[in-house]
């Protein structure tokens, strides 16, 4: 049979076409000549063109002459960009992904590639400057990185670093990337996002010796051909540093990756195949049969619980900083002050007069201030005082967000965006309410109370690309800026010398949002946060306004305690059979007609429940459900949640829901994996 199946591949071949329906492996005729597996080629789809991805031939003879019998096959058109050809470990990890999130094999790989390119412009690589470390490694660190480097080339292993913000975890990756480089072998330095590149970027090309590659949206398309030409001609160790995309670069030599910041919901992609980079980054050291090293001051509670109770002996602790102290941490009882009706309250508001104090005290100490919010804007949304109207966004129905500096209502989510309108639509009346705050609203506010001192917004809507941001932070650094105020952009990574005092604003929306992670994401924002204040200083202060002090969240996040929030909230997770004790899947159904969705949706789901329990399988489903934002460009989405014992289930469900769906075929279908929102 093997030697029939060669001589039918050099005459035929299977494709995975860049195509959203099943099937998406179509059989092809080659003219004569064998095409590699991992070749980019272009085939005939219908009436049109279609680029695909040659997979193993694995077709029987019997099945071909079905094939052959049945349908006129038509030939490859050509062959694409030969030096962007996947290699077998690159088809291994992209079929892996497929098979794990149930998302068609030559689209997945279409969506991953970099924009080919016929003439990128050629990029200078740029080379570590191999300098000498500053500081040895700490008491602390020292065992950590001797208990890693001991099983750095005994294959594939997992580790997890759960160490405090400002416990020196960058310092362990930079001794273990240098032993793993000196040995000829490549490292893959994955982060949550592009604004914390400029700092790792200047440590790695101070210590290392070697080229050190950036891969993010900043990189220009030349910049990112550039380095995928470079990696597939170059066989010399090297440092890929970059946001969950870079995992797909064609590295051969891997002998390492480290994924920091590894809870953070960045690593998530949520358009096309919603893969998580942290997770494909594992799977890929895997194939490579490399280590893994995971890092986070606040690890997701899946991993928390993999390492602590399967894996003890590949989980770290760091509970000191190498310098400062922990920020005190105060509770700003916020319940109280709408009923506060004198003009300096409503003047500072949302401020409570404590937090303002506090502020003035911080800069009278010549120091630096931090304050946070997770939202952008000036007002969550504009209403007419009289008639109650609120201004929305027609394609979403969600509430239209002010910006009063480009004075616009705009939507986050969609492109919709208006001129801020001066009359109510609806009875004319010209008083119209703004309700909430973001961003703009904070800096106008602390503007007006400190007009001598300098205060800037570092958010997505002021921050556009990589310069902006690092002359924002160089700035910063100079003391031309006394306040930030920033979205949660602003919460990893950086060390700030002059910051003891750290503001929260806007936790209470986090808490109070119907997902069974809300808790979680909450707790791991502001640790994060806190993280900024006292690295260099044992008098900082973190002042958290709120309206539910009394939540237990903050009782874990006042004592500093290392552990405690997370077995409280294993115990929740337990109880509730929620992951990390079921492995969890959503499926998004989204067209026009919402009833028929519905429909479909709750036949699928009866069909599903029928079937689980003639399989035997320990599972729950529900649903349907609206999706958060039920209506985006006149599109309807309801959803389900597949919830079973073990991974194994879950994609047997998936695979028989996949196969044998009844789902109006006008309907798009979309399988989320493992979600981070529910």
């Amino acid at each position: 049979m093997q030697d029939v199946n060669k001589l039918n591949a050099q005459h035929y071949c299977q494709v995975a076409v860049n195509y959203p329906k099943l099937p998406s492996i179509l059989t092809y005729k080659t003219l004569g000549e064998e095409i590699p597996v991992g070749s980019l080629v272009e085939v005939p789809l219908g009436r049109r063109k279609a680029k695909g991805v040659v997979t193993e031939f694995n077709i029987s003879n019997e099945d071909l002459e079905a094939t052959l019998a049945k349908y006129k096959l038509k030939p490859v058109n050509e062959v694409l960009a030969p030096e962007f050809s996947l290699s077998k470990s690159e088809m291994k990890l992209y079929s892996w992904m497929s098979r794990y999130y149930h998302y068609n094999l030559g689209q997945l790989v279409w969506d991953c590639l970099p924009k080919i390119l016929k003439r990128p412009r050629e990029v200078e690589t740029e080379f570590g400057l191999n300098q000498d470390f500053e500081h040895e490694l700490s008491p602390d660190q020292k065992p950590i990185y001797e208990s890693i480097s001991a099983r750095l080339e005994s294959g594939f292993d997992r580790f997890l670093i759960h160490g405090v913000t400002g416990s020196g975890k960058t310092l362990i990756y930079l001794h273990l990337i240098k032993e793993v480089l000196k040995k000829g072998k490549s490292v893959l330095f994955l982060l949550p996002e592009i604004n914390l590149t400029p700092q790792f970027m200047e440590t790695f090309k101070k210590y290392l010796d070697c080229p050190v590659l950036p891969y993010h949206s900043g990189v220009t398309p030349s910049h990112k051909n550039s380095i995928w030409k470079f990696l597939k001609k170059s066989d010399r160790p090297v440092l890929l540093m970059g946001v969950r995309s870079s995992v797909f670069l064609p590295v051969e030599n891997l002998g390492l990756v480290i994924v920091d910041e590894e809870h953070d919901s960045s690593f998530k992609q949520t358009d096309r195949c919603p893969y998580n980079g942290r997770d494909v980054a594992i799977k890929k050291a895997q194939l490579f049969n490399a280590p893994v090293v995971l890092g986070s001051a606040t690890p997701s509670l899946e991993n928390y619980y993999t390492f602590t109770q399967l894996k003890p002996d590949n989980y770290f602790k760091l509970e000191k900083r190498v310098a400062g102290g922990f920020p005190e941490i105060e509770l700003l009882d916020s319940r109280s002050h709408g009923q506060k009706k004198d003009m300096d309250a409503l003047s500072i508001w949302p401020f409570e007069k404590k937090s303002m104090d506090m502020i003035s005290e911080a800069l009278d100490r010549d120091e630096q201030v931090l304050v946070f919010v997770n939202r952008l804007g000036f007002s969550n949304y504009l209403q007419c005082r009289s008639c109650g109207y609120k201004f929305e966004d027609p394609n979403t129905g969600v509430p239209l967000r002010y910006f009063k500096n480009k004075n616009i209502l705009s939507s986050s989510h969609s492109d919709y965006q208006i001129p801020r309108p001066e009359i109510c639509p609806e009875c004319g009346n010209m008083n119209l309410l703004q309700k909430g705050f973001g961003t703009e609203r904070l800096q106008e506010v602390l503007q007006d109370f400190y007009p001598q001192k300098k205060i800037e917004r570092f958010d997505r809507d002021e921050i556009t690309n990589l310069e902006k941001l690092e002359d924002k932070l160089d700035r910063f650094h100079k003391g031309e800026i006394d306040i930030f105020v920033g979205t949660q952009m602003l919460s990893k990574g950086h060390n700030f010398k002059k910051v003891n005092l750290v503001l929260i604003l806007g936790t209470d929306s986090m808490l109070n949002f119907p997902d069974f992670r809300a808790m979680e994401k909450a707790y791991q924002m502001i640790v994060q946060i806190l993280g900024r204040a006292g690295r260099y200083s044992n008098h900082a202060k973190v002042a958290i306004q709120t309206m539910l002090p009394d939540n237990t969240m903050f009782d874990f996040i006042k004592s500093h305690s290392f552990n405690g929030f997370y077995d409280y909230e294993l115990n929740t997770r337990e109880f509730g059979l929620f992951p990390p004790y079921t492995k969890m899947a959503n499926i998004h159904v989204s067209g026009r007609n919402r009833e028929k969705i519905i429909s479909d949706l709750t036949h699928e789901i009866n069909r599903l429940r029928m079937l689980i329990d003639k399989m035997g399988i320990d599972a729950q489903v529900w649903g349907p459900t609206p999706a958060m934002i039920e209506r985006r460009a006149n599109l309807f989405t309801w959803s389900m949640t597949l919830m079973c014992k073990n991974g194994g289930e879950l994609n047997q469900v998936l695979q028989v829901f996949r196969s044998q769906n009844k789902i109006d075929y006008s309907f798009s279908v979309k399988i989320d994996v493992d979600p981070m929102d529910t």
